[in-house]
C-alpha cells in the first residue's frame, strides 16, 4: 500500500482517521467535513484559474506525472501533478517549475496546494514537505530550503 498525501492529511488530523481510510472503512456523514471540502474544491478552483491566467498556454500542461515532467522540459505549470516512489505517492494541485538562473543549477520544482482559511498551519507545511520530498526522490533531486518565503495566496 503506498502512503499518499491523503493519508498524511488523515493522519496529522487523526491516527484513528489515517487508519480506518487505509483499510477502506466507508465514512459516515459528516456535514461539517463535507462543507470544508466545498470551500476548498471552491478556493481550489479559483487559485488554478488565477494560476493559469499567468501563464502561456503553451507552458501549462495537465495530469501530468513526475517521471513525465522529468522528460519535458517545456511547461511551467503542471495541474493535477502526481509523483510515485519507494511507496510513496503525492498528488499536488499545481507544481511550478522555476528555471535555473543559469551556473549549472537544477530547475526548482515547487508543489502548491491552496488552503482556503487563509492561514497556513504546522499541517499544510508538513503535507508540502511531503510533496516535495516524494517529487525529490522521483525525479532524484535534493530538497532545497527556500530563502524567502513565496508570496501567500489571497482569500477568495
Amino acid at each position: 500500500m503506498a502512503i499518499t498525501t491523503d493519508l498524511v492529511a488523515a493522519f496529522l488530523k487523526c491516527p484513528t482517521k489515517c487508519f480506518l481510510r487505509a483499510h477502506a472503512e466507508v465514512e459516515t456523514g459528516n456535514a461539517y467535513a463535507d462543507w470544508v471540502r466545498t470551500k476548498d474544491g471552491l478556493f481550489r478552483s479559483e487559485g488554478i484559474k488565477r494560476l493559469v491566467a499567468g501563464v502561456a498556454p503553451d507552458k501549462c500542461v495537465s495530469g501530468i506525472t513526475a517521471t513525465e515532467a522529468g522528460r519535458s522540459a517545456r511547461w511551467q505549470l503542471a495541474l493535477d501533478f502526481i509523483s510515485r516512489s519507494e511507496g510513496l505517492q503525492c498528488s499536488c494541485s499545481a507544481v511550478e517549475r522555476i528555471p535555473s538562473a543559469g551556473g549549472g543549477q537544477a530547475v526548482q520544482v515547487v508543489p502548491i496546494h491552496f488552503v482556503f482559511s487563509n492561514k497556513l498551519t504546522r499541517h499544510d507545511r508538513l503535507l508540502l514537505a511531503f510533496d516535495a520530498l516524494v517529487i525529490s526522490k522521483a525525479l532524484g533531486r535534493e530538497v532545497t530550503q527556500q530563502t524567502a518565503t513565496p508570496p501567500l495566496f489571497n482569500s477568495a
